[in-house]
């Protein structure tokens, strides 16, 4: 009769144990943490991106006495906002409720605070995160717009899809982090 030889089981047991450690860990809750810190990811990126409206308008300005830079006389050219309307609206409504929240200067300044805050639905396999800038001519800025009398276009200017571009290539090697982490801690590497 043949023999096969020795086995030692216990490290099978040992892989076994591990493996229902990973089957109890809550693996709802890392779905959902990954979702948000993808969602502050967004954010980080698509902030910096959003368009600022620049209300200024070029003036020439001549001098009526001299001073220490200019002397009577001189012209020069500045940038004035008469109307006192400062931009950044659009770049506050990633973090806002409403409209009325960005306009008047409202909403969370820190983005990952407000990442986290954000609810997330699953739906089947999937957990969805939604980020909305609610500043109703965001569109319009994204993706272009045409001018008040019909006649022009205004190109958009993709801030929000450029930056779901580049969190698609960082997304794989996030998670991948975040995952062997997770079995770091479950197999106690």
């Amino acid at each position: 009769m043949a023999r096969w030889g020795n086995c030692d089981y216990r490290q099978l047991q040992k892989l076994r144990e591990n493996l229902d450690r990973l089957q109890s860990a809550d693996l709802e809750n890392f779905c959902r943490d990954v979702s948000k810190e993808l969602a502050a990811r967004l954010l980080a990126l698509v902030i910096p991106r959003t368009p600022v409206g620049d209300y200024s308008k070029e003036v020439t300005v001549t001098v009526k006495r001299d001073g220490k830079h200019h002397k009577k006389g001189d012209t020069y050219t500045k940038r004035v906002t008469p109307s006192g309307k400062k931009g950044g609206t659009l770049r506050r409504g990633w973090t806002a409720r409403t409209e009325q929240e960005a306009a008047s200067r409202g909403g969370n300044s820190n983005a990952k605070a407000y990442a986290q805050a954000l609810p997330i639905k699953k739906q089947g396999g999937s957990y969805l995160v939604e980020v909305i800038n609610p500043v109703h001519y965001a569109s319009y800025v994204e993706f272009g717009h045409r001018t008040p009398g019909g006649k022009g276009w205004v190109a958009g200017q993709y801030f929000l899809t450029l930056s779901e571009q580049d969190l698609r290539a960082l997304a794989p090697a996030l998670i991948e982090k975040k995952l062997e982490a997770l079995l770091r801690e479950v197999f106690r590497v």
